[in-house]
């Protein structure tokens, strides 16, 4: 399934869409690992990418971002997740250890709106 997402930029040129495709759904029992991979149409060294989950009936949490070698997790989460990238194949690699029941949740990669000047901090807001 394709997820696009449109970013509106108030310029000349118009608006800038991304596209980021991941899979529909992935099923992990209890104490598995879990590897989610998003396919991007930017470059994963010149933008950031984050990682988001949505428990039913919550609010979304961001809790990992990655540009080129850098990473930035929320400080709870830093030690569950991983995020990895492939430059040549523009994807961005979640990894995730020991899920538990209260991990169960929809996770998004999304695009930051900014470029590797700013450094994204998931535990504030967007």
């Amino acid at each position: 399934m394709d997820k696009i997402f449109c970013l509106h930029v108030f310029q000349p040129t118009g608006v800038i869409c991304e596209q980021l495709t991941q899979p529909d759904s992935v099923n992990v029992h209890p104490g598995q690992p879990l590897t989610v991979t998003c396919q991007v149409s930017y470059s994963v060294t010149s933008y950031w990418t984050c990682w988001i989950r949505q428990a039913a009936g919550k609010g979304m949490e961001w809790f990992g971002c990655r540009v080129g070698s850098t990473t930035s997790y929320k400080d709870s989460l830093k030690n569950k997740f991983s995020i990895d990238i492939d430059s040549s194949r523009n994807t961005v690699t979640l990894k995730g250890q020991n899920m538990q029941p209260e991990d169960t949740a929809v996770y998004f990669c999304a695009r930051d709106r900014t470029v590797t000047q700013s450094i994204r901090r998931p535990d504030k807001n967007p």
